[in-house]
């Protein structure tokens, strides 16, 4: 793998990072949020920060040869944490018991950090290496008990995970399920990484030559396993993004209605940009209630009925021919209000249409609002 193979992903997280990072401060004070910040930082520096040109780069900066290589293994070790800690938080909630395993692992990958950054001082590695250090210096004194402290990490995490998001799979489904599947295939990637770090480490102690697997194999597994569980991780937001989308949906498909019936009633039709989607939904929803109350009395419910079963007759769905009833029986309210002729109210039947409408709910009242839009297009257009 060249330089772009580590750089291309690492770039990918750290735009993820980065479109994550206004959510991130404003709920830093939520352990969950700070695992999840924490996994795809060090997903991205992971990447970084094992590309050979970086290697190169620092090991020169330092000066002093193959220190990235406990550097690397730091990164990468507390990304393993972040990935035990969020899957527990994701489980468990934040109850005290999730929280004192949590102190427990991040004391455990302390002292992985430790013992990978005391073998490093206490070994000799002279020569720079920067795609084989693992299996160049796997006979070692001190540089072979730092791999393998790192390698036993990895693979304990490696195994423990997937066990866990099969299980886990087994009883969710949605976005959850998605996400843990994505999740135990990048683990299964991961752990794939280490036994072939593993297995060619242990074939130089064997005396044998199995290079590949550790310069060739490997660093693609890792690849692949670090990009599928950041996207595991990810994946269940899904959930919260369909929901921002059909929000926002909504407010946008009311803005026909709306804007007419505050023509109608010459109020402002203004809207505060800044202000939240939530916000701004319920205000434009309340608008169109209170101006429908206003055209109540215009309200014919026999037009729209007979509208509806014309809609029907034609072959619509049910659902649009609805709205298109209700859309039409709200124009001819407006056109009624503003001409005021006598004779145009229909008190009696205006609140049982009134009624109807608003029973919709704020979906419904969207769908209204986007057929009206398109009668009047349809008008325009005629």
């Amino acid at each position: 793998m060249n330089g772009s193979d580590y750089y291309i992903p690492a770039a990918a997280l750290g735009i993820a990072f980065l479109a994550k990072l206004p959510g991130f401060i404003r709920r830093c004070h939520n352990p969950m949020v700070r695992s999840v910040a924490g996994l795809i930082l060090m997903a991205s520096c992971g990447f970084i920060f094992a590309a050979p040109p970086t290697i190169s780069v620092v090991n020169r900066i330092v000066g002093t040869p193959n220190i990235s290589a406990p550097l690397v293994y730091a990164i990468l070790s507390v990304f393993n944490t972040c990935c035990i800690v969020l899957l527990a938080y994701w489980r468990e909630g934040l109850g005290q018991d999730v929280q004192r395993r949590v102190r427990r692992w991040f004391a455990a990958c302390l002292a992985v950090i430790v013992l990978i950054c005391g073998s490093f001082a206490l070994g000799e590695a002279p020569e720079e290496r920067l795609r084989d250090l693992d299996t160049y210096y796997a006979n070692t004194a001190f540089i072979r008990e730092m791999i393998v402290i790192y390698l036993a990490w990895h693979i304990v995490v490696g195994v423990v995970l997937p066990v866990v998001c099969w299980r886990w799979s087994r009883v969710v489904d949605g976005w959850l399920r998605a996400g843990l599947l994505t999740l135990l295939t990048g683990f299964a990637f991961s752990t794939a990484f280490g036994l072939a770090k593993g297995a060619a480490v242990g074939a130089r102690w064997a005396g044998s030559d199995w290079d590949f697997l550790s310069t060739d194999v490997a660093p693609p597994l890792a690849s692949m396993g670090a990009v599928l569980t950041t996207a595991g991780f990810l994946l269940p937001q899904g959930r919260r993004l369909g929901t921002a989308w059909e929000a926002w949906q909504t407010y946008r498909w009311m803005a026909p209605l709306w804007r007419r019936l505050r023509a109608m009633t010459g109020l402002p039709a203004a809207t505060v940009w800044w202000t939240p989607l939530s916000a701004r939904l319920c205000d434009r929803e309340t608008d169109i209630h209170d101006d429908l109350l206003t055209l109540a009395p215009y309200f014919d419910i026999r037009t729209m009925t007979a509208c509806h079963q014309r809609a029907l007759d034609s072959g619509v769905r049910p659902g649009d021919a609805w709205a298109t009833a209700a859309a039409v029986m709200i124009a001819a309210a407006i056109t009624a209000k503003e001409t005021a002729e006598s004779g145009e109210e229909c008190p009696e039947t205006g609140t049982d249409a009134l009624s109807a409408v608003l029973g919709t709910g704020r979906r419904g009242l969207a769908r209204i609002s986007r057929q009206y839009g398109a009668l009047r297009h349809d008008n325009v257009a005629a």
